[in-house]
């Protein structure tokens, strides 16, 4: 829908989301002049990986600015060859119906037929196929505006002025190793956003976190300056369907302010931050709890009082952890909190946890659910398992008066480790770290973290 009042046009995109085109094409300018672009070479902004918030990601800067075409151009990368399956093609099809703006949408496309083929069984449908019409396969509940979808990783990247990491942790490192290959001849290199949430332990010459702004700088030689990340308290599909939201930007001043700006919009406020590495590892730290969070729902009839234990010994935990991790790690507390709790709420990690404690899916499936995508705290219960463990870190227990390993005052990690990892116990062993008489009041952990010097800056590789 367009109007126009006193010369300047007004849209309304298809999220609902509001601007006038002068507010829209001023952000647009600015940042072009920040990488140099002379008229006529557009802005090539370009998002690898199409999970649920890679997904709404790049649709968000498509509704916002994919009219100003000989300005800047959006698409987005994903695998090909992916199916739709017969149960989803039938709920994709309910969904379309539900909708008429999107029926309408589809109808004018003349893409309207293969999802009633689809649904009668008579065609298969591909990932990468119903993404171009707006559909994730993460998120088939929520329509997306029509995307420009390339799957050949190559023909995506090689010209990319800022690339959108929309991949799992576990597949980051493998991904732009494939990337740098493409990259060679470039004289200037690109600017990277990371969404990724999840770590890697590196545990020689010395324990350290790799997180995945890390594995991208190793993987392309892109220099960190050039690699941002953004993380927040953000369910993807209430992004899209514009329930207010906020996020943080950290990396280099020079990009973090400008992008920051570029991708603020009335129901999306981005800060930013200098502090790379840490807000990015507590992105993947509040993962690891969620699990447990999710288990223990399950395992209780949804009990607001088992859950409230739960969050203040999982808080405690974490706010230990971060102890070791950052030499302010007060700053951290609000933003690693609100992450956490929008987690529980609402997070896929928290559903896993649920899924698995009630039996409607087990470990064998792997950490990659069908309609979910990857579940990456798994990922991050082994990481900091294998970190917190080693005995170069230890400190110093004053209830036990020795040193011992950091894992061994976060029981809840101990435990999740062993239901996840050595699946040597069940999900109900969750309840019963809870239970247990020895365990210590979540105040004393926070208190030992804050009267003792734990910061371990060779962790984050300072």
């Amino acid at each position: 829908m367009v109007g126009s009042e006193e010369g300047v046009t007004s849209h309304v995109y298809s999220n609902g989301l509001q601007s006038t085109n002068g507010s829209v094409e001023e952000k647009v300018d600015e940042l072009r002049r920040l990488f140099g672009k002379a008229d006529g070479d557009p802005l090539r902004i370009v998002g690898v990986g199409a999970g649920a918030w890679g997904s709404v990601f790049v649709a968000m800067l498509q509704d916002a600015y994919g009219n100003l075409r000989e300005k800047v151009q959006i698409r987005i990368w994903r695998r090909a060859g992916r199916d739709v399956d017969k149960a989803t093609a039938e709920h994709l099809f309910e969904v379309i119906n539900s909708r008429e703006d999107v029926l309408r949408r589809l109808i004018r496309r003349c893409a309207y037929l293969k999802y009633v083929e689809a649904r009668l069984g008579d065609r298969t449908l591909h990932a990468d196929e119903i993404l171009k019409d707006g559909f994730c396969l993460n998120m088939i509940d929520t329509p997306l505006c029509p995307l420009k979808v390339v799957t050949n990783l190559q023909e995506a990247v090689w010209d990319a002025d800022i690339v959108i990491n929309g991949l799992p942790s576990t597949e980051t490192r493998e991904v732009f190793q494939e990337i740098s290959r493409y990259w060679k001849e470039r004289i200037t290199a690109p600017v990277i956003v990371s969404l990724a949430k999840g770590i890697e332990a590196e545990l020689g010459p010395e324990p350290r976190i790799v997180t995945p702004t890390q594995m991208i700088n190793r993987a392309t030689g892109v220099p960190i300056e050039n690699i941002l990340y953004l993380g927040g308290p953000n369910i993807a599909s209430e992004i899209y369907n514009r329930e207010y939201a906020n996020a943080r930007i950290c990396g280099a001043e020079k990009w973090r302010k400008a992008l920051a700006k570029f991708l603020r919009h009335p129901h999306f406020i981005v800060w930013d931050n200098g502090d790379l590495v840490t807000h990015e590892v507590m992105g993947g730290l509040k993962n690891v709890y969620a699990i447990g969070a999710g288990m223990v729902a399950a395992l209780t009839n949804e009990s607001a009082t088992s859950k409230s234990v739960y969050f203040a010994h999982c808080t405690s935990e974490m706010i230990f952890i971060t102890h070791l991790l950052s030499e302010g790690p007060e700053k951290l507390a609000g933003p690693l909190l609100a992450d956490t709790y929008v987690t529980l709420l609402k997070g896929r990690n928290a559903w896993y946890g649920q899924k698995l404690a009630k039996g409607e899916i087990n470990l064998d499936m792997g950490d990659s659910i069908k309609g979910k995508g990857m579940i990456q705290g798994v990922s991050a219960v082994k990481a900091f398992y294998e970190l917190l463990s080693q005995s170069s870190l230890n400190v110093y227990h004053p209830d036990e008066n020795k040193h011992v390993a950091p894992v061994e005052l976060c029981p809840l990690l101990k435990t999740l480790h062993k239901i996840l990892i050595v699946r040597e116990v069940s999900s109900e062993a969750i309840l019963q770290a809870l239970r247990d008489e020895t365990m210590n009041d979540p105040r004393d952990r926070i208190e030992i973290a804050q009267s003792h010097a734990f910061y371990k800056p060779s962790l984050l590789g300072q």
